[in-house]
C-alpha cells in the first residue's frame, strides 16, 4: 500500500475509535487491520516496558489489563499524522479517567509499520512517570506463562 492509503487507514482507525458517543466508537477497525503476528513495543525503562507478540497478546494483555484501569468511556485522540512509506506515526493525547477518578490523559508517540494493509508492529512513546502514577506498575508475568 502507498504511504497515503496506510494513513488513511490510520486515520479511519483513529477516527472510529475516537467517537465520544460510546454506542458510536468503534474499536473493530483496530482489530480487523491488526496482523496475526503484529508486535507492540511499549518503549522505555519502566514496569509497561516490553514487547506484546501477536494480536492476541496485544488485545488481551495489553488493551485487556488496560481497560481494567480505566472507566468505560476511554480514548485516544489523533493529533497529527505523518506517514513515509510503510510507516505511519500518530501524535494523539488520551482523554481517560481510572475508576478511581484519577485523569490518564497521556501523550503519545505511536509509530506504525504497516505491510499489504495490515499493522505489523507499533512502537509506543508516552510519559512513563505518568502511566505509572495515574493505572500503576504492569503485572509482572504469572508463574503459569513463564
Amino acid at each position: 500500500m502507498s504511504a497515503s492509503a496506510n494513513k488513511k487507514l490510520m486515520q479511519d482507525i483513529f477516527a472510529a475509535a475516537a467517537n465520544l458517543d460510546p454506542a458510536v466508537r468503534d474499536r473493530a477497525l483496530f482489530a480487523a487491520s491488526l496482523a496475526e503476528d503484529a508486535r507492540w513495543i511499549v518503549t522505555g525503562q519502566y514496569s509497561w516496558s516490553r514487547t506484546f507478540t501477536g494480536k492476541e497478546a496485544i488485545m488481551n494483555d495489553l488493551h485487556g489489563y488496560v481497560r481494567t484501569r480505566l472507566r468505560d468511556r476511554t480514548r485516544t485522540v489523533a493529533e497529527r499524522f505523518i506517514a513515509d512509506g510503510d510507516i505511519v506515526v500518530v501524535e494523539a493525547k488520551g482523554d481517560n479517567v481510572t475508576p478511581e477518578g484519577v485523569r490518564y490523559d497521556n501523550d503519545y508517540c505511536l509509530v506504525f509499520r504497516l505491510e499489504d494493509g495490515k499493522i505489523k508492529e507499533i512502537r509506543e512513546y508516552c510519559d512513563s512517570i505518568l502511566t505509572e502514577r495515574a493505572l500503576g506498575p504492569f503485572p509482572a508475568p504469572s508463574r503459569d506463562t513463564l
